[in-house]
Order: C-alpha cells, then sequence, then structure tokens
C-alpha cells in the first residue's frame, strides 16, 4: 500500500509512472505490503487463473524473493517502474511478511518514484535483462 501520495503520469521511462505528489524526504517509507489489501497468490493460482486475469498480474505484479508467491498492489503501487539507478530501495519491516520501500534520498514533488525490480521480483532478479540495466 503506497504511504505516500502519489500521481499517475505517462512516464518517460515506459508507459505509465508513479509521481510524487508531494516532496518526500530521504528515508520515508513510501509503500508497505499491507495484508487484506494488497494480494498474494501461490504459483499455482497463478497458473490456473483466466489468461486476462494471469497477463494482468503478470504485467502488474510481482514474484516476491522473499516469501516465493506473487504480489499484486490493490494501489498504484502497481505503477512503479524499474529503474538501474532507483529513489527507492527495499527494507525490511518487523512484523511485515514482505520488504517495504524507502526513498534511498530526498525525492521532489514531480519526480517519478522508481526501485529496481531485480531487489525484489524473482523474474528479474533471474532474467538477465539487458535493459534492466540500462534504465
Amino acid at each position: 500500500m503506497l504511504l505516500v501520495p502519489t500521481l499517475i503520469r505517462p512516464s518517460p521511462i515506459q508507459g505509465l509512472g508513479l509521481f510524487a505528489a508531494e516532496p518526500i524526504a530521504k528515508g520515508t517509507i513510501t509503500w508497505a505490503f499491507e495484508p487484506g489489501f494488497d494480494m498474494l497468490f501461490t504459483r499455482e493460482q497463478v497458473a490456473t487463473m483466466p489468461p486476462l486475469q494471469r497477463d494482468l498480474l503478470l504485467r502488474h505484479g510481482y514474484l516476491s524473493l522473499v516469501l516465493g508467491k506473487y504480489v499484486f498492489c490493490a494501489d498504484d503501487g502497481r505503477f512503479w517502474n524499474h529503474s538501474a539507478r532507483p529513489n527507492n530501495g527495499e527494507v525490511a519491516q518487523p512484523r511485515h511478511p514482505e520488504p517495504a520501500n524507502v526513498a534511498l534520498r530526498d525525492i521532489a514533488a514531480g519526480e517519478e518514484l522508481t526501485v529496481d525490480y531485480r531487489a525484489f521480483d524473482e523474474v528479474d532478479s533471474k532474467s538477465g535483462a539487458a535493459w534492466l540495466n540500462k534504465v
């Protein structure tokens, strides 16, 4: 669940992106998994989903390196874009099943919020996709 005000706008990185609606101070938790709001799916559940539902989950969700399950954000958190030099990183939180996102530096209002998919997504961490290193 997003914990900071954001906007969805066209992104110079890809498609739509998540942008800060106001300044975010370094160290601010920007997203945290919220059980009952964000959703978890096993690999078996994903394999049996109808194609449109599965495609949506695979495009906007991720396969957690920690949980081994697919995570789908119920809010606009699904619009994070990847950067090899992200302004948000992963941080473990007590009593949370999934690492949270934290601002790695001060982020200006209007700036796109980015993460490194390889830090939390099993698929991207193993893919070696060249595009992941360039953005």
